[in-house]
């Protein structure tokens, strides 16, 4: 923390040198160039009376590119990537930026910098959504749907937006599917509201590439202005450790999987990558030995590793062990004596009949243990895992059999002790 305010303290210093430089108006003080539409290219800022290629360095898509994407009129932003082009061989320009993502214009920021040769002659690339956006979420993948529309932001009404139209928005912003769809969520917005109903089949790349129809009734009441919540995307991994929620962090950047590193706090950085995974909270997070990957900064809050602030300056990877490292055991219920038979609620099992509880999982880690609970009693019974699996034997049938019971796997594992429950199994005693 010490890093980031002293660091916060020099930019500020550098204001009144960078108010003497010559610059175009705010809206023109960030461009975008060589890319396939308007909201995408290679990012150029006006420095010191010039035209400079980004270079990309301590860079975040939820503060700076948000702002860019939000001065240039654009959506989303998408994703970022750094590009090599030949033709920036007269140097690009490095800039630190104290933005803290509510700014309309990039020059309100703090920066610092001058020109220089990029590392490696890469500059800083982005993709902003054109013509929807999602506003006043907390992250990248959540808010209150809007469209463009004649150079201006419409609402969504919520009658005119269905699950399909979801996924092809999720998709469009680059996040994972949607997990949440519900009018007001994200407060109603200034503007107006989009005249149109979607008709999408889920598959489009782009929402305007929907078909859309007249709505049947022309009004739209308060409360209905559609908010959506998408999952986070699937651009980050563990791998090494045996289980999604374990090993080195690895992120899809640009066509492949490369090495995360922490700049900074790395308890921060693997309090984010064990929320992206849904694995629960750190329990572990260690620095890899060899020096290989791209740094991450975060504050620890963040939803997914694309909001952090982001370097490629090479860093030790991590290596992360989340709190729900083992995967959830499986319960069953088996008699060979043909006494069980199913019920509207679950198996029903005839009195005085053997029956047999098992309890398995997947072939993780060596080991472990499970105990088998029952609600409704005290009762619990302990077995090691053989080949991943225990069977607990019921003589004899009878009514205080009846109730709900559950697995619970128990390992030892990265000098930690972890656990993870079955669902429920509710059993009836029947028959006489």
């Amino acid at each position: 923390m010490a890093y980031n305010e002293n660091m916060r303290s020099l930019l500020h210093c550098s204001r009144d040198l960078q108010a003497q430089s010559v610059s175009p108006p705010a809206e023109q003080s960030v461009r975008l160039v060589n890319g396939t539409t308007s909201c995408s290219g290679t990012v150029e800022v006006f420095y010191r009376g010039e035209w400079f290629g980004l270079c990309p360095s301590w860079w975040s898509m939820m503060r700076e590119t948000k702002i860019m994407c939000r001065q240039l009129d654009c959506g989303n932003p998408v994703s970022e990537s750094r590009r090599p082009l030949i033709e920036y061989r007269r140097g690009g320009v490095r800039l630190y930026s104290s933005c803290y993502g509510d700014e309309s214009s990039i020059r309100q920021c703090v920066i610092i910098g001058g020109p220089g040769v990029c590392d490696g002659g890469y500059y800083h690339h982005v993709n902003c959504s054109d013509s929807v956006r999602l506003v006043d979420g907390a992250g990248l993948c959540s808010g209150r749907v809007e469209v463009k529309s004649n150079q201006s932001w419409a609402s969504v009404c919520e009658a005119d937006f269905d699950q399909q139209d979801a996924e092809v928005v999720c998709g469009e912003l680059g996040c994972g599917a949607p997990a949440a769809l519900q009018g007001g969520l994200y407060g109603e917005g200034e503007g107006q509201t989009w005249d149109k109903e979607f008709q999408c089949k889920g598959k489009e790349s782009l929402l305007l590439d929907c078909d859309t129809s007249d709505r049947e009734n022309n009004t739209c009441l308060p409360g209905n202005a559609v908010g959506l919540t998408c999952s986070e995307p699937d651009d980050v991994r563990l791998v090494g450790g045996g289980s999604r929620c374990a090993g080195g962090v690895e992120w899809y950047d640009q066509g492949e999987w490369r090495t995360v590193g922490s700049v900074l706090d790395v308890k921060a950085a693997a309090a984010v990558v064990c929320r992206q995974l849904g694995c629960g909270s750190t329990v572990s997070v260690l620095p890899e030995n060899t020096t290989r990957g791209f740094g991450v900064s975060c504050s620890g809050s963040e939803s997914s590793l694309r909001e952090c602030w982001r370097t490629y300056d090479l860093r030790p990877g991590l290596t992360v062990i989340c709190s729900d490292l083992l995967v959830q055991p499986d319960i069953f219920l088996t008699d060979p004596m043909g006494g069980v038979s199913r019920g509207h609620q679950g198996p029903e099992m005839f009195r005085g009949y053997n029956f047999t509880i098992t309890c398995s999982t997947q072939p993780q880690y060596p080991g472990g243990s499970f105990l088998l609970t029952f609600t409704g009693s005290n009762r619990t019974q302990t077995q090691p895992a053989v080949n991943h699996s225990a069977a607990f034997l019921f003589p004899a049938a009878d009514d205080s059999h009846q109730g709900n019971y559950r697995c619970v796997y128990d390992n030892y594992v990265f000098s930690h002790n972890f656990s993870s429950e079955s669902e429920l199994l509710s059993l009836t005693i029947t028959g006489n």
